[in-house]
């Protein structure tokens, strides 16, 4: 059976990990009658969660698919990792939700996590209901978890309910919208109905008109109907509610516990009553401009949200359908590379069962195996529509290491492999870096690099050892220097000769002209590493032949690949060659790409050389009470404090960190912190080094070369 768009219900369980999402999403499916019974976290025996890693490491890895029927709706589930490292799949997962479903811990209130959570949930605009989970933990305290919620997301938070006894005996919850009592049984489920106890009634009633009134703001016929009667009826307070959470206005509050099965299924039946279907949200934007509008009847357009790869399957693709509906056999061109696809089958899937389908219509998601090239954020349609979904846009990295294979020939199996992993997950970055002369992974956080790690040593078999990753320093100078070199070769027959008179100084944008020499041509070379080389051609009277310039230029620059300090690129120099001397029959490209490349080395040294080291703006969220340990430990790495700014209740360090120290930090703001906060990094600039740094990384340059 195939679903309408205005059926679906497009689901993605978000929260700081801890939070329950995974349990929750067992409840889910036991009440919907998926599954038989609910499996447990701790015994591996979960729906989600159901990959050979999740189950060892104890947490949620993946982004996992799931689907329930429930009434006339078919709500598809996306449950999400907690951890920031693995952020991409939150990213993805938001990207096709319609909405969130944000799992607090009734005991540990508005985590950190779920601050960033909230970041990309703004990002995305997407309705948000809030389920504090947990109730019946000995510390549960709902009210001070909707304070926090309150103060951190604002006055569009609402309760729907409340615990009426929170804590180890927790089986009663107090709904507001129905104006009703659920009493649970001890094995949770299906709840009795009862009134609600007379010294509850005010509670209830002060929360049961604000839901109302939320309701009535966003629509003017309820608005009047509102000031009329004092209030609406059922039919009318789902339609304003459904406008209000589908604009953002509302953020509803439902309490839980996933452990004993309370609570979920009255979220369902929200879910299927009030959440917004695909037809519901905004026209989806189109990369260049335009929009898409939902519709089962408009051309075929479905978009790859996530790749996996499989044994003895080969690659899943997971997708949504933006437009038209997919099925079996349908013949797709794939906007990126213009590679005809054709989709053999369609699945809809509860985690790692997949059952087949006829069709699935706009709005829809699901799943296919063996496309010959889709990757995540490909965008595929029927012939003749060139749609293209805006990509997914995925965080930048925040930490490095380097890798090394126990041996050569490992190196391609490696590869290989690694290359797999980041078509899966676009948040790895495998860098080859030349300058360095390492292979770079650049990732979320220690515990994502740890993950990929264990995935090619346990699936691939291929040993790997992370190494410290050298720093992409740079050379520069302090002065000015002129200097020549005349190269001179003759060994019979026809020789090589070139002489080269330069003048090499420091460059900045809008630096003032040579006074006292005739410029006759100037290059600006943009560097392959970064920064510039000016170079000046200030030959007068034919004392080089201009056809000699390219080759002196390409000296300098082999030359600026590895400075004499540390080996490192060279950069923003300015070079003027202001004489010389050539042979009619001796000169010829070589010798003077030769003469050039002495000259700029003996310069280089004399010219007072400059060690750069890159500089990176970094952001620690964090609670009050561990800011002082942060930035006792940031003054440790050498890092400039740039300011502190509240958000929510979590401060918020921004500074500027030296690169070099930032290896593993993020191990030692896990361990500071006790994993209660997160950090961004961005590249800033680049900065002298002291002298004793200069110097010591010079000394030990100098010992490696000599060593090999």
């Amino acid at each position: 059976m195939a679903f309408k768009t205005q059926d679906i219900r497009n689901i993605t369980l978000l929260g700081h990990s801890g939070s329950g999402k995974t349990s929750f999403a067992e409840c889910m499916l036991f009440e919907a009658s998926e599954i038989a019974r609910i499996g447990k976290v701790g015994s591996n025996s979960t729906i989600s969660d159901h990959t050979n890693i999740e189950q060892e490491k104890g947490n949620s890895i993946f982004s996992t698919l799931l689907h329930a029927k429930w009434k006339d709706s078919k709500i598809n589930i996306l449950d999400t990792p907690g951890s920031d490292d693995f952020v991409g799949e939150v990213i993805s997962s938001l990207k096709v939700a319609d909405t969130g479903l944000m799992i607090l811990n009734a005991s540990s209130g508005v985590e950190v996590g779920t601050e960033i959570l909230w970041e990309y949930v703004q990002q995305f605009k997407t309705p948000v209901i809030l389920v504090v989970n947990q109730c019946d933990h000995e510390k549960a305290d709902f009210d001070i978890t909707l304070d926090q919620a309150k103060a951190r997301f604002g006055n569009k938070v609402l309760a729907v309910q409340y615990p009426l006894n929170q804590g180890t005996g927790f089986n009663t919850i107090v709904d507001a919208l129905r104006m009703t009592v659920y009493e649970f049984g001890p094995d949770g489920g299906k709840p009795t109905k009862k009134p609600i106890p007379e010294e509850e009634m005010a509670r209830a009633q002060e929360m049961h008109n604000a839901l109302v009134e939320a309701a009535a703001e966003n629509d003017e016929e309820l608005m009047e109907k509102f000031f009329d009667q004092g209030s609406l009826n059922e039919e009318e307070l789902a339609k304003g509610l459904t406008i209000a959470l589908a604009n953002q206005q509302i953020y509803p509050v439902f309490c839980a516990s996933a452990e004993t099965n309370m609570g979920s299924g009255r979220i369902m039946g929200f879910l299927n009553d009030i959440a917004p279907s695909p037809a519901n949200r905004p026209a989806e934007v189109l990369h260049g401009g335009g929009e898409l509008v939902c519709d089962s009847s408009g051309p075929k357009t479905m978009f790859v949200f996530k790749t996996l790869t499989e044994p003895q399957v080969g690659t899943v693709s997971y997708f949504k359908v933006y437009s038209g509906s997919i099925g079996g056999g349908d013949e797709l061109i794939n906007v990126e590379n213009r590679t005809l696809e054709r989709i053999n089958q369609v699945f809809v899937a509860n985690g790692k069962t997949r059952s087949n389908v006829d069709r699935l219509m706009a709005g829809d998601i699901g799943a296919t195996v063996k496309l010959k090239s889709a990757k995540t954020n490909h965008t595929l349609n029927e012939k003749g529509v060139d749609h293209q979904i805006d990509a997914i846009h995925f965080p930048a990295s925040r930490i490095r290491t380097a890798i090394s294979p126990p041996g050569k020939a490992d190196m391609e199996k490696l590869m290989k492999a690694l290359h797999q992993i980041t078509d899966e997950d676009p948040t790895l970055l495998i860098e080859q870096s030349p300058t360095l002369k390492q292979t770079i992974m650049h990732g979320q956080g220690q515990l994502h690099l740890d993950i990929i790690k264990y995935r090619v040593e346990k699936v691939n078999g291929i040993s790997m050892e992370f190494v410290r990753p050298r720093i992409p320093y740079r050379e520069t100078i302090r002065k000015s220097v002129n200097e020549s070199y005349r190269h001179k070769k003759q060994s019979g027959g026809s020789g090589q000769f070139g002489e080269v008179h330069m003048r090499l100084e420091p460059y900045y944008e809008g630096m003032p002209e040579p006074a006292d020499l005739n410029v006759r041509k100037t290059e600006i070379e943009e560097l392959p590493w970064g920064g510039k080389l000016a170079f000046y051609w200030c030959i007068v009277g034919g004392s080089i032949d201009a056809k000699y310039s390219n080759a002196i230029k390409k000296g300098i620059m082999g030359q600026m690949e590895e400075g004499p300090l540390t080996g490192s690129n060279c950069q923003d120099l300015r070079v003027c060659i202001y004489d010389g001397k050539m042979h009619a029959v001796d000169s010829n490209d070589m010798a003077f790409m030769l003469a050039a490349a002495q000259a700029y080395k003996t310069a280089f040294v004399q010219a007072n050389p400059q060690l750069m080291e890159p500089i990176y703006d970094v952001e620690i969220m964090c609670s009050d009470t561990v800011m002082g340990d942060v930035m006792g430990d940031l003054q440790t790495r050498r890092a400039i404090i740039q300011g502190m700014e509240a958000d929510g209740h979590y401060q918020v360090i921004k500074a500027k960190v030296p690169l070099a120290e930032m290896y593993q930090y993020s191990t030692s703001l896990r361990s500071l912190t006790q994993g209660r906060a997160k950090f961004t990094r961005q590249f800033s600039e680049y900065m002298p080094v002291t002298p004793e740094i200069q110097s010591a990384l010079t000394k030990e340059h100098r010992a490696e070369s000599e060593a090999a």
